[in-house]
């Protein structure tokens, strides 16, 4: 099949559609990785990351599966704006997702997290890190000055969402994990505003992770 997927239906192209715009509008030059097996296609993003030596910022990624019509084993990392050119239109009718010819770079796709082996240990109402997300980035924009350069944005946006919540923290169980999840949870579509749900928080060797409803928070600690 070559690098394009076939995925169940078009409600799934229109779900993978929608998770890599808003993925782009957290990066705009981002990329994406699609790690299929059998019947089914994992598709990472990034939310947050390094962007450089000094800097404190969590890697936080984004993770939603989708299910294949056709099964393939393909692992391939991709701009996300090139991505998004290929997704079929609703009028084409069409679930083959055609992926760029060209690979592109991305650090945090070769530090992924095991699929398996987590362990819960918290769990955390989504009503709160809705709020958490949506004060996070008033905060942001609210201390960010006009016209400041992308060092000071980065700065800013470092302190914010690197900030460790109390969500996983437990008797028995002291899990970091910072602001950023939350952010991430929100801005990729995996939590609405009227989620009434209790998240897990999970733990595997030096990554923690948030089970929402609409997908998978991955946080390296």
């Amino acid at each position: 099949m070559g690098r394009s997927l076939r995925l169940q239906d078009r409600e799934s192209v229109e779900d993978v559609g929608t998770y890599l715009s808003r993925a782009r509008a957290v990066d705009a030059e981002g990329a994406v990785r699609f790690q299929a097996v059998g019947g089914a296609v994992g598709i990472w993003t990034c939310a947050l990351a390094k962007q450089g030596l000094l800097d404190s910022t969590p890697t936080v990624l984004g993770l939603r599966t989708a299910g294949l019509s056709e099964a393939s084993e393909l692992d391939v990392v991709v701009s996300l704006a090139a991505v998004l050119d290929r997704i079929p239109r609703a009028d084409q009718d069409d679930t083959l997702l055609g992926l760029p010819p060209h690979d592109a770079h991305a650090a945090w796709a070769g530090i992924s997290p095991s699929l398996s082996g987590w362990e819960t240990v918290a769990a955390t109402p989504a009503p709160e890190l809705v709020r958490a997300a949506r004060d996070g980035i008033e905060e942001v924009a609210r201390t960010v000055p006009t016209d400041s350069g992308q060092e000071i944005v980065d700065r800013v946006r470092s302190q914010v969402w690197g900030r460790v919540s109390e969500w996983g923290q437990t008797p028995g169980h002291a899990v970091d994990v910072p602001v950023g999840a939350a952010f991430a949870a929100w801005s990729l579509g995996f939590l609405r505003a009227d989620d009434d749900s209790e998240v897990p928080v999970a733990v595997h060797g030096s990554w923690a992770r948030l089970a929402c409803p609409g997908g998978f928070v991955l946080i390296r600690r």
